[in-house]
């Protein structure tokens, strides 16, 4: 669920990239936009849903390396 409410929240801000879960039970979220709907966004992702549980928020800024043309979930 907490990879459906992020693709949510990126859209509503208008941002694209990534998300998926890792190995070890952590989903990585890949975000690109203005840097102020990219902070909104952390703020969205620190929260979480109802239905998830988060415990840690990393942040990692980085120049673009890629181009999205949306937000999507990565299986």
């Amino acid at each position: 669920m907490y990879r459906s409410f992020a693709r949510s929240k990126a859209h509503a801000l208008g941002l694209v990239g990534t998300a998926r879960n890792l190995p070890d039970g952590t989903v990585e979220i890949i975000a690109q936009g203005e840097k102020e709907k990219l902070e909104k966004f952390i703020v969205h992702l620190q929260e979480g849903s109802i239905f998830s549980r988060v415990d840690n928020v990393e942040v990692l800024w980085r120049e673009p390396s890629a181009d999205f043309e949306d937000f999507r979930i990565l299986l």
